[in-house]
């Protein structure tokens, strides 16, 4: 049992020469492998050769092949053209099995649907009625996908009334199908109406697909005038529409429509289902409205709907991000209580929102709690723990993460090795980064945009900045688009190094690859003039940009404003500070302080007294640091009736301190 386990998990984690390694060796104990074994293994060698071994080797010496079995067979068979091999395999099965299944028969269909042949795949289904076999939903779905995909959408119609007719719902993946299918013939403008193709017998049906249509592509609008006009024309609306505007409804963030059309279901005799109190459920949580989404979840219930992991799952992450740590991990507590929920996803959102919040100590106890339960860990689990080990500066722990990742048989990802390489760059260890970039080549992966802009920003720091562009100019040449995290690497160091000019140059590279500049890219461009460059350069880039309505950040006009206090220029400050109030940004106590603190230091007595004046005039209530510092100044400069009246102004706000 324990070779055969090896074997499988081997199979399951691609690690196919391995498992045929273990299977060989199996052989030689004369061990038989379990037909899951055998099943996983042509799963993952299904499009190479080596599947015919695996499928003779099962035959003359393993367990006897299940429909699974076939139907994997099969299915490779499909995907290597194999298409006169598939069909005596057909007949190979019908001799040896008492019939062959309607898994088998939906794996050819598909596989001569996705080759273009697609009279064959109707040939067998009709067969399969031959054989006494009825076809699912499944099965008219691969054949209505390969209609619409050849233009065929008559005959794909055709066949969803077929399917009603042999007692067969159409499911959501139909109408999907079939709205796809409108969408590729450009008939989603109503250009439908006009087509005698469309059975006006089955107006209903059309709506439905054309109600789906509208909705994938975000035309939310169009589908609820869709359904006014089903309502006036006395059709009814069925609960795959309901479904279909709903999920819309809660991805745009309109939850009070939603729940509105939630309540309207019983007046059309429909009964909600998991899946729209599940929809609305996530959609109140995203809003942060946690509160509501919990009495929903109620409601729910009381109706005797039996919930499944993901509206927990929403509830919780809600409660992860709006509320304290405490209120959401006691009803973590609630839901595992009793072990009647053994859900890895809620366990991986309470790590999470350990590490978040740098207690790591919590998360790793967590993570033995799973353990503990019988919970397999996931590579989610894993990287949120190598990233709070990370975070907390202790790289030696990260690294042996690693080493539990492949005790439990969990595979690191791209995102595992760039966390640690990332760990070692922000505490400048390259070596160390340059190290585990080795490592994850030897694992057979690649690096990603975010693997080379780690790097970059490792190479950086050391100063490096010749080896980071040549890192660049490497990603580009495999094919890699640079975003703009990679690039505002490069352009912050080029500033630090006094470079101006090769940042701009990085900037209009940015500019001709099509990557548009964002506001972190200016706040470091014209942080980078203000201090290593030129102010009136820096201002003008910031008039350029404003005229070309760019939305810049607050970051970008307090750099300016602390600029030119720095440089004496009140007037200047007072234009900025005034522009980027009336922009809209919330102006807080510490703003004033900056700008208060430099004035005071360059003894530009009026201008920091201004500025005070105007903090207090928006409601802005002083500390006792800025009033000490500007108390301490007046007092200096003998400007004694304005120092008086701060001194009131602590006494009155209870500031002071003797």
């Amino acid at each position: 049992m324990v070779w055969d386990m090896l074997a499988f998990v081997f199979s399951r984690t691609a690690m196919v020469h391995d498992a045929l390694f273990v299977l060989s060796k199996m052989k030689d104990l004369s061990i038989q492998p379990s037909i899951m074994t055998y099943n996983s293994l042509l799963h993952n060698l299904r499009d190479t050769d080596i599947m015919w071994d695996i499928y003779s080797e099962l035959e003359d010496n393993g367990p006897h092949p299940t429909d699974y079995t076939n139907s994997i067979f099969l299915d490779g068979l499909c995907r290597q053209s194999l298409i006169l091999e598939a069909i005596a395999f057909l007949r190979e099965i019908d001799k040896t099995v008492a019939e062959p299944c309607v898994v088998c028969f939906n794996t050819l269909m598909s596989g001569f649907c996705r080759m273009g042949f697609l009279d064959i795949a109707k040939a067998f289904f009709c067969m399969m009625f031959k054989y006494g076999l009825r076809p699912d939903t499944y099965s008219y779905n691969i054949l209505i996908h390969g209609l619409c995909v050849s233009g065929s959408l008559e005959e794909a119609l055709a066949f969803a009334i077929d399917m009603e007719k042999h007692g067969l719902d159409p499911d959501q993946v139909t109408y999907n199908i079939l709205a796809k299918g409108f969408s590729l013939l450009g008939m989603m403008d109503g250009t439908w109406k006009d087509s005698g193709k469309i059975l006006q017998s089955e107006e209903d049906l059309t709506y439905t697909i054309l109600i789906c249509g509208h909705c994938q592509t975000g035309n939310i609008e169009e589908g609820f005038r869709l359904r006014e006009e089903m309502k006036s024309k006395g059709l009814k609306l069925n609960g795959i529409s309901y479904r279909v505007l709903l999920s819309s409804l809660c991805r745009i963030g309109q939850i009070n429509e939603a729940l509105s059309l939630l309540s309207e279901l019983s007046s059309v005799g429909l009964k909600p289902d998991l899946f729209m109190y599940s929809m609305i459920i996530h959609g109140l949580c995203k809003l942060g409205e946690v509160q509501k989404a919990i009495q929903l979840y109620k409601e729910m219930c009381l109706k005797r709907i039996h919930p499944d992991s993901f509206p927990h799952r929403s509830i919780l992450i809600g409660l992860c991000e709006k509320s304290t740590i405490s209120e959401a991990r006691s009803y973590f507590n609630t839901l595992t209580k009793g072990g009647l929920i053994q859900d890895v996803v809620l366990y991986n959102i309470m790590i999470d929102r350990y590490i978040k919040v740098g207690n790591v100590a919590d998360a790793v106890r967590l993570y033995e709690k799973l353990l503990e339960k019988g919970i397999a860990p996931t590579v989610v689990t894993f990287n949120s723990l190598i990233n709070g080990y990370c975070k907390a500066g202790k790289l030696a722990h990260a690294r042996q993460w690693l080493d539990d990742m492949k005790m439990h048989n969990v595979v690191p990802t791209i995102v595992t090795y760039t966390t640690i390489m990332n760990g070692f760059c922000e505490v400048g260890n390259l070596k160390a980064t340059f190290e585990v970039l080795e490592e994850m080549a030897t694992n057979g992966m690649e690096p990603n945009q975010v693997t080379y802009t780690v790097l970059m920003k490792g190479l950086c720091k050391h100063g490096k900045l010749e080896e980071s562009v040549a890192v660049l100019q490497h990603m580009l040449a495999k094919g890699l688009s640079p975003d703009q995290a990679s690039y505002n690497a490069l352009i912050q160091c080029f500033c630090k190094a006094r470079d101006l000019k090769r940042a701009f140059q990085l900037h209009d590279e940015m500019v001709r690859l099509k990557i548009q500049p964002n506001n972190v890219t200016y706040n470091i461009l014209i942080n980078g003039l203000c201090v290593y460059g030129d102010l009136i350069v820096a201002e003008r880039v910031f008039s350029f940009l404003q005229s070309q309505n760019c939305k810049l950040s607050k970051v970008a006009y307090t750099t300016l404003i602390k600029a030119n206090c720095a440089k004496g220029d009140v007037e200047r400050a007072m234009v900025l500070f005034h522009q980027m109030a009336n922009t809209g940004f919330d102006i807080l106590l510490k703003d004033y302080s900056a700008v208060i603190n430099r004035l005071c230091k360059r003894s530009l007595i009026n201008g920091a007294v201004d500025f005070f004046r105007m903090m207090l005039a928006n409601g802005v209530a002083p500390d006792w640091e800025i009033c000490s510092v500007i108390y301490h100044s007046l007092h200096q400069a003998r400007y004694f009736r304005a120092e008086l009246q701060v001194y009131v102004l602590m006494i009155k706000c209870g500031l002071e301190r003797g």
